[in-house]
């Protein structure tokens, strides 16, 4: 019974479901989202809600949810965090272009940065392209440790995860290949820890909590950072162990420290080719 929407909104929600099943949405309105406030704040949709990594639900929709008067407003102009939040899912191979940051901001190079789709169905599209890349940057979320995949419900998201990692660390046209660790999502996962056990999932399931609060997040993340390290030499041949690793924990809608950390791979890259020129 506590998945079951109260009788009072159970006509807002039969409304709401008739549009989410639309091929044409309609335009947000104060109405419209005085509606869907009143249905996300019913107790069967919070319990829901609660168990949001048994659904595919993205992260960013509490987000939303509270920002509904804003949303609707006729004069309404998305902001910074706005954009931030949005989640697109990538299909195929998208081209973004941009200039180094830090003191080689204004050296007139441009990174050429290819975001790849991660589903199963979309690898196949991108493998091919990409040989002579500089560095390959690999986003693992590290909070959905407990989630199942969109397109497989009874895989979790981290065991593919793993999956895909040994698989392209792998690719032979990756053997001289730069590979960058960005451990992603560690806001979501500092605060998802400390109430879902890391050895729910199965390649975590040694791990042993050792402490409470901030001292115990940081003994969590820094065991998955030894998985996926061990993962890396494990998976890479003898004669590739000199390319450079590098791993990041990153949260992707914080701008400063994504800037911070692209400049450390920025960085990391110069060296690496001043390097193989035998200039160091």
């Amino acid at each position: 019974m506590k998945f079951v929407v109260s009788s009072e909104n159970k006509e807002i929600g039969e409304k709401l479901s008739e549009i989410g099943g639309r091929l044409d949405y309609p335009r947000l309105t104060k109405e419209l989202a005085e509606d869907i406030e009143t249905l996300w704040a019913d107790p069967a949709i919070q319990e829901t809600y609660a168990h949001g990594n048994e659904l595919q639900l993205p992260d960013c929709a509490n987000y939303f949810m509270e920002n509904l008067q804003r949303l609707s407003d006729a004069n309404y102009v998305p902001t910074k965090d706005d954009v931030l939040y949005a989640r697109v899912r990538t299909t195929g191979v998208v081209e973004i272009q941009f200039s180094p940051v830090g003191e080689h901001k204004k050296s007139g190079e441009v990174y050429r940065l290819f975001d790849v789709g991660g589903q199963r169905n979309e690898r196949r599209k991108w493998i091919h392209l990409f040989e002579g890349v500089s560095a390959v940057i690999f986003c693992a979320a590290i909070s959905e440790y407990d989630q199942t995949l969109f397109e497989d419900e009874q895989k979790n998201r981290m065991m593919e995860t793993k999956e895909l990692f040994d698989w392209v660390l792998k690719q032979p046209c990756f053997e001289k290949t730069s590979f960058m660790l960005f451990l992603n999502k560690f806001d979501i996962f500092e605060k998802k820890v400390l109430k879902v056990p890391l050895n729910v999932c199965e390649w975590f399931k040694d791990y042993q909590p050792a402490s409470t609060g901030k001292q115990e997040i940081e003994h969590a993340y820094e065991f998955v950072k030894k998985k996926f390290e061990e993962l890396y030499f494990q998976s890479t041949a003898p004669d590739r162990v000199d390319r450079v690793f590098k791993i990041y924990r990153t949260t992707a809608l914080d701008p400063k420290l994504v800037k911070k950390t692209f400049k450390l791979v920025d960085e990391t890259l110069r060296r690496r080719h001043l390097f193989e020129a035998g200039l160091l």
